[in-house]
């Protein structure tokens, strides 16, 4: 048996993935293998050149308030390290990434490298008395600090945040006391970095190292003090001062609140500093708690926000550049070659049952209805052969019956019309008087030509969906025993008993008019096909959903291979034309569009020379 179709075009797609999955993982191995070794050779130096990266994207975010702009930073460092360089967000939004481009980036690591912390790492040193505060664990500092002899809090080095004002002052200052060193015979030089004056010496004193505002003295006097170095070199900057002032304000605040006991003072370059109480362990963390948050909320509003750094291989395997291309497009044309290898050899099986549905469906439209396909299996395009093959068997019938139809209404026309112009005919050459008798019969000829005018019009009413009804309630007790009484005369003069068997109401939204040309038509074919003696009886009986009008009658039966097709226009059970028994055809087909425009249905049950049962069942209505 022929698998289902989804389950084939399943594993097309499968084939097709698998191979996808096979370049791909060549691919990737391929290009793995080439940077692996790569990489090793270059992770002996690779911690310096992550230092370097960290140490500067940390200075950007202490002299910045937020990362805006900072891609250029991030590129630059990334062309100088070979490095890929990404900075994001606590919460994962990518704030500069080397890699992106056209909008699109690699995946980062799973894990980033360090975290820089501009608010929470500004230069706070601990040491001293207490092992609860000197064994808390700090982050890297930003810039250089200022160290106290017992544990302590402070800002961050006084120098950071220097304005241009002030970077001019200072190598003023710096200018005049490299004069003053030279004119005490050392020698001297003035280098600025980060934008702060440094003035180094050459002497025994300082073995050729850089003299900085905390660095040993190089000339003393009588007084201890460096009358070449002027004090305000080493002095705060304006953003320092504001910033340390906040900070220790914060910090007290929440010491006093936690109940620690402090004491607050100046430390040589000029910032406060607090300090836990003599004796004081910080058993519960409380004091570095408050101080780190202090310096957290006073470092907000003049730092960049906490930010994750990940780093990695920048030269990862790019399918843009000429040699990606080329490996890429390779690939790409075997995965087609595959794919489309495997649709020639699975594709024909798919499609020759659709090109066979094809070759039929044009054949039909040719005028050969005969047209048929051959169906194997059960699957999906199995069913559709099926569904085409009773279709094709449909329209078949409807064209034979079409064809039958237009025979038949023919010869239903030709014979009434025959006799009227034979009679005519004959009445105009003085053969036969034109007498009552006549002219009753040419009536008769004229009623049997109306009646199947108006049955073919009514079918064609029917069929165009404009049969119009004029429901209103109605007693089908009393509909019975009208259309008995109009059928008794043609029922007596057959010799046939023809009685009503009702209760006393049952009421039903109908069209009265309608339904009492349908269930005439039942009663009509009763009488037809009973014989003399026999009988035939209009019933109405209560269902649960509604009501059953019934039409029983003790007469010839009906075969069982006619009942299907008894509903169908122009189809007789008795083939033959004679006008007692051998009716239009068109009866049943109209009781049958009648009784559905009710919203009801009709159903049939016979026995071969015991008679016939039709039932019309009808909604109950309002």
């Amino acid at each position: 048996m022929r698998r289902s179709l989804l389950v084939r075009f399943l594993g097309l797609s499968l084939a097709v993935a698998l191979g996808a999955v096979l370049a791909t993982a060549v691919i990737a191995t391929y290009s793995t293998k080439e940077k692996l070794q790569g990489e090793i050779d270059a992770n002996t130096g690779q911690l310096q050149v992550d230092g370097q990266v960290y140490a500067e994207l940390s200075d950007y975010a202490m002299n910045h308030t937020s990362w805006s702009g900072v891609d250029k930073e991030v590129h630059r460092l990334a062309d100088e390290t070979g490095r890929r360089i990404a900075l994001t967000k606590p919460d994962g939004t990518v704030i500069a990434d080397s890699a992106r481009m056209l909008g699109a980036a690699p995946e980062l690591p799973s894990v980033p490298a360090a975290t820089i912390d501009a608010r929470g790492s500004g230069g706070v040193a601990f040491s001293g008395t207490s092992a609860k505060v000197s064994g808390r664990a700090v982050a890297v500092p930003m810039m250089p600090m200022a160290t106290v002899t017992r544990a302590t809090f402070s800002a961050f080095d006084s120098q950071w945040g220097l304005s241009d004002t002030e970077k001019a002052q200072r190598k003023l200052l710096a200018e005049a006391a490299n004069r003053c060193y030279q004119a005490n015979g050392l020698g001297a030089s003035i280098t600025v970095s980060a934008g702060r004056p440094l003035v180094a010496i050459d002497s025994a004193a300082s073995g050729g190292a850089s003299v900085q505002p905390s660095a040993p003295l190089a000339v003393q006097s009588d007084d201890g003090l460096d009358p070449c170095y002027p004090k305000e070199l080493n002095a705060p900057s304006a953003k320092a001062k504001l910033v340390n002032d906040d900070q220790i304000r914060r910090a007290s605040e929440c010491l006093q609140t936690a109940g620690v006991p402090f004491t607050r003072a100046a430390s040589p370059d000029g910032l406060q500093v607090v300090t836990p109480a003599e004796g004081y362990e910080d058993r519960d963390g409380k004091f570095v708690q408050c101080v780190t948050n202090a310096q957290s909320q006073a470092m907000a509003p003049y730092v960049a926000p906490t930010a994750k750094l990940y780093l990695g291989s920048k030269s990862a395997f790019n399918v843009f550049s000429g040699e990606g291309m080329l490996r890429t497009a390779a690939t790409a044309l075997g995965v087609m070659l595959i794919a489309a290898l495997v649709m020639l050899l699975t594709g024909r099986r798919l499609v020759r049952p659709i090109v066979a549905l094809t070759g039929a469906a044009q054949r039909m439209r040719n005028g050969d209805h005969a047209a048929r396909v051959p169906v194997t299996g059960k699957d999906e395009v199995a069913r559709l052969g099926h569904a085409f093959n009773a279709m094709a068997e449909s329209i078949q019938r409807s064209d034979f019956q079409r064809k039958a139809m237009v025979s038949d209404v023919a010869h239903e026309l030709r014979t009434p019309l025959a006799n009227i112009k034979g009679y005519l005919v004959a009445s105009e050459d003085g053969v036969v008087p034109l007498d009552g008798e006549l002219v009753t019969s040419l009536l008769e000829e004229t009623g049997l030509l109306e009646h199947l005018v108006a049955d073919l019009q009514d079918l064609a009413l029917a069929d165009a969906g404009m049969l119009r009804l004029h429901p209103a309630p109605r007693d089908l007790s009393e509909l019975a025993q009208q259309v008995v009484l109009a059928h008794r005369p043609a029922a007596e003069t057959a010799g046939i008993t023809l009685t009503a068997d009702v209760p006393a109401e049952a009421v039903a939204s109908i069209d009265s008019a309608r339904m009492r040309q349908a269930l005439g038509n039942l009663v009509s074919n009763a009488i037809r096909y009973t014989p003399t003696g026999g009988t035939v009886v209009v019933g109405v009986r209560r269902v649960a959903d509604g009501y059953n009008l019934t039409v029983t009658d003790s007469g010839t039966g009906i075969a069982d291979q006619h009942l299907p097709h008894l509903f169908d226009r122009f189809y007789r059970a008795e083939q033959s034309r004679n006008r007692s028994t051998g009716g239009s055809g068109l009866g049943l087909a109209i009781t049958k569009h009648l009784v559905e425009a009710h919203q009801g249905r009709i159903t049939v049950t016979s026995k071969l020379g015991e008679g016939s049962v039709f039932t019309l069942w009808l909604p109950r209505g309002t």
